[in-house]
């Protein structure tokens, strides 16, 4: 029986800490983590008796941990002669960056990821509309080998790049299996985002190929896209084709056509090849399987390489043995292309779960879409966002009395951390049974960083430890791990998907600079954390800025650059405060050439983030200010200002030493707080 503590059934007076489940014997004992531990003793000799025994051997014997990852989940591969840690044996020696891992194995992910036979589904696709498709095991292997056979006509080779505009669909899922199966590059972005942004992300990797959507959907409207594929194509020289998939309307080759995309065929064209064989490129362990990008915080995005063997193995680790998933569930995370729980949730093929890609907003028709969703497709996992699972408690919203969530055995949270009081809504509104999966980490390292067990018991506030084989710490700013006290999150120890690379980094400069320069020799992530002395983690918010709205992230960095560009504004700073209880707003601070901001001025930024970044980071306020505070260095007080709006005291927000002109931060904290009370509407 599952257990779940009394105070949870009163979501608003939930204290963090507080116990909410537990699992129950029959849980414990059919979780992949116990087999796991079951089989290490078996095969390997070693008697770990608890979840923190296994996490500390796996974070001490890098080596023996990850080669038992290979063996337990059978990795479809070469192995070869090398060691699993090439640069040292012992913990003491290994460099980051610089830890080589599995010298001469070789291996394709798409080919792990296709190991399943048969007719069951292994995608099913569901569009906002309720437009459905569900593709079986072997209809996956058959489009797949149809797409690889396609883009060899194209003259795609290994290490090629292709890119994808696309939706969260079947489209996006074959076509970046295929890539993988010849050792191609696979990298792709929302649709949702402007020609500015796609080109930000795109034109630093050339392409060989574009496939893109004629267009999206949204809260029940269609958006077109051809242009901004028209503006992005016109960015990159060196494009040899584009593919358009014709999603929203049968005329999409005729508008593409007409807007002179290059090497223009249709997905039916590439796809032509039916009697295709499916082939896999077997490459180095560490050659580049896809980029994702960063969100741009600090200038152009980055262009983050992950390799081949280092994704498969974590991403078997994380999703068999934190997720729990196998071929019995039904996965589904509600994401989009362009952020990295895309290629998380893709990523449970290898474990041979059937993929549930929903394409659309969480909230439409309403509110309680994704559970619906998850009564309809009997689905055993759903992930989401912090901030989701905020909106329904704040609507007070009770699913399981309109859904029958009876198989639903794990719900996922990420993005942002997640409050006591709603993770104790999920076991009040959502199910007593379930095990709230949160988890933290980053597009960075495409997984989770820290991450609780199914063995272990959930808390409200808090993540039940650190993941397996990350060896995770809170520094504070002299490089002093602490324990019960808010620091740095760091990795004192290399991980197979750290990044291979940042594209166009030569010399590995700014690879440096953004992840080790801070700590030398140190992976400081970006993340203020408590790691408290029983191992388990609260993580307190970013320590960078970062615009993640409904799963589309745009670093501020991105943002100031399109509405700085208007001459009528001379600085600006950016605000999401939407993942604070009861919700709030993505807040846009100008400073103007020209004291005054006019109806018109608002309305024409407002234009310009939608057209040339995206619809969903467009400011619900724009409030006028002076000057942006800044540090003496000159950065702009992004998260200092969002933890004051959130309610923070002065001191513990920002050190008014630091502040270059304080006076500018208190104008910008009393305009907010006059707007908030105000009743006037925002500037429209």
């Amino acid at each position: 029986m599952v257990t779940q503590n009394p105070a949870a059934a009163d979501a608003t007076s939930i204290r963090p800490g507080t116990p909410l489940w537990e699992p129950s014997a029959r849980r414990i004992e059919q979780a992949a983590v116990t087999n796991y531990r079951s089989w290490l003793a078996t095969e390997r000799g070693l008697e770990l008796g608890d979840e923190a025994a296994l996490w500390a051997w796996s974070v001490t014997e890098l080596g023996p941990f990850w080669q038992s990852i290979w063996d337990f989940c059978a990795v479809e591969g070469e192995r070869g002669d090398g060691p699993a840690l090439a640069d040292s044996p012992a913990l003491a020696g290994t460099r980051m960056p610089g830890a080589v891992w599995f010298p001469g194995a070789r291996v394709n992910y798409a080919e792990n990821a296709l190991t399943r036979r048969g007719g069951a589904p292994a995608v099913i696709a569901v569009r906002e509309d309720g437009a459905t498709v569900v593709v079986s095991w072997d209809e996956l292997r058959r489009q797949v080998a149809r797409a690889a056979a396609g883009l060899r006509a194209l003259g795609v080779t290994e290490g090629d790049r292709i890119c994808g505009v696309l939706p969260n669909t079947v489209y996006a899922t074959v076509a970046m299996l295929a890539t993988a199966s010849l050792g191609a590059v696979w990298s792709s972005c929302s649709p949702e985002l402007g020609a500015t942004a796609l080109v930000a992300r795109f034109a630093q990797i050339t392409p060989k190929v574009i496939i893109g959507v004629d267009g999206y959907t949204y809260g029940g409207k269609g958006y077109d896209t051809v242009a901004a594929l028209a503006a992005l194509a016109a960015g990159l020289p060196g494009l040899a084709a584009t593919v358009i998939v014709p999603y929203l309307a049968p005329d999409a080759f005729a508008r593409a056509r007409g807007a002179g995309l290059p090497g223009l065929l249709t997905w039916d064209e590439l796809m032509a090849a039916e009697d295709a064989e499916l082939e896999f490129n077997r490459v180095a362990f560490d050659a580049p399987l896809w980029i994702v990008h960063s969100s741009g915080t600090t200038g152009p995005p980055k262009a983050i390489m992950q390799g081949h063997g280092g994704i498969l193995l974590e991403h078997l680790k994380a999703l068999a043995l934190h997720l729990d998933l196998g071929p019995d569930d039904r996965f589904c995370w509600f994401t989009t292309t362009g952020w990295m729980m895309w290629n998380y949730l893709v990523s449970g093929l290898l474990v041979g779960a059937t993929i549930v890609l929903y394409d659309g907003a969480a909230g439409y028709p309403t509110l309680g879409t994704l559970f619906g969703l998850a009564e309809a497709l009997e689905l055993t996992f759903l992930g989401t966002s912090a901030a989701y699972l905020q909106s329904c408690q704040d609507a007070g919203l009770v699913p399981r009395e309109h859904a029958d969530l009876s198989l639903l055995r794990t719900i996922g949270s990420t993005g942002s951390p997640l409050s006591a009081t709603a993770g104790a809504w999920v076991y009040d509104a959502v199910s007593p049974q379930v095990m709230l999966s949160s988890i933290s980490g980053g597009t960075d390292v495409c997984t989770a960083l820290v991450a609780g067990l199914p063995t272990m018991p959930v808390r409200a506030g808090e993540i039940g430890s650190r993941a397996l084989g990350c060896a995770v710490a809170a520094f504070d700013a002299d490089g002093k791990e602490l324990v019960d006290e808010v620091g740095e999150l760091v990795v004192t120890a290399p991980m197979p998907s750290m990044p291979l690379g940042l594209w166009g980094d030569q010399d590995g400069s700014r690879l440096y600079d953004s992840y080790y320069a801070t700590f030398p020799g140190v992976w400081r992530h970006g993340d203020w954390v408590r790691i408290i002395s029983d191992g388990a983690v609260v993580v307190e918010g970013r320590s960078d800025a970062t615009l993640n709205r409904g799963g589309i992230r745009i670093g501020t960095g991105e943002l100031y650059s399109v509405v700085e560009q208007l001459a009528e504004v001379v600085d600006s700073l950016a605000v999401d405060t939407s993942d604070a209880p009861g919700g709030g707003e993505l807040l846009l601070f100008v400073a103007l050439a020209e004291p005054g901001l006019t109806p018109e001025l608002a309305q024409r930024i407002r234009h310009t983030v939608r057209t040339e970044l995206s619809p969903r980071h467009v400011p619900d306020r724009i409030l006028e200010i002076p000057a942006v505070p800044r540090t003496h260095n000159g950065k702009k007080l992004e998260v200092p200002v969002k933890r004051l709006l959130a309610g923070a005291a002065l001191a513990d927000a920002v050190s008014l030493d630091a502040v270059a002109n304080p006076q500018a931060l208190f104008t910008l904290v009393a305009t907010a707080e006059q707007a908030r009370a105000a009743t006037a509407a925002p500037n429209a």
